[in-house]
């Protein structure tokens, strides 16, 4: 199977990474080839979390520039981040809540205004998909739960390799028991707002 690429962007403490493995694993669980690399950036203090993975025929974990299939953004910002590996045929989710550095409360940098950097994504990618996944998750009952509202918008894109109950299977083995209901019910309600877009 030709690889499809995954580049999933974010900051430290969203999920990120634990968003990457359920992937993998329900790709491995299916007999596929899985690579990935990670990128953490200060992780527990909100610094950049990148993950690259390529599911199928590939050897390097690293996507070159303008060959992601799929960029899953966590944080507005860290998607315009990402803009180097898309191309015009690129899947973009973007979460549009904002995660504000800590630079920006000691006045050391400033951070746009959130429409500001949705017209700017607007204008870059071809197929981008807008979720409040902060919101959503609240929804759900827990807003840790918004990177599972991510990973449900992933599984409904055009082309995604995994099938959504494989994505569940995995989840429920890579997840705390107790937190299952309110992260099924996250990626549902972000699998639906996908759906209803396309």
């Amino acid at each position: 199977m030709k690889a499809y690429k995954i580049h999933l962007a974010g900051v430290g403490g969203q999920g990120t990474i634990k968003t990457s493995t359920i992937i993998g694993e329900a790709a491995m669980k299916k007999g596929l080839n899985v690579v990935m690399s990670e990128l953490h950036g200060m992780a527990q203090r909100g610094g950049v979390v990148t993950t690259d993975i390529k599911i199928g025929d590939a050897y390097s974990p690293l996507i070159e520039k303008g060959d992601a299939d799929l960029i899953i953004g966590f944080e507005p910002a860290e998607v315009l981040r990402s803009i180097e590996k898309a191309s015009d045929k690129t899947f973009v989710i973007m979460n549009s809540a904002r995660i504000v550095p800590f630079t920006v409360s000691l006045g050391i940098s400033s951070y746009p205004d959130a429409s500001i950097i949705i017209n700017e994504a607007k204008s870059k990618f071809k197929h981008l998909y807008i979720l409040n996944a902060e919101k959503l998750a609240m929804e759900a009952g827990n807003v840790v739960s918004l990177n599972m509202v991510l990973l449900g918008g992933a599984a409904a894109i055009p082309g995604f390799p995994l099938k959504k109950e494989e994505l569940i299977q995995s989840m429920k083995e890579n997840l705390p028991p107790k937190t299952m209901e309110i992260n099924l019910k996250a990626f549902n309600l972000g699998y639906e707002k996908i759906c209803k877009e396309h």
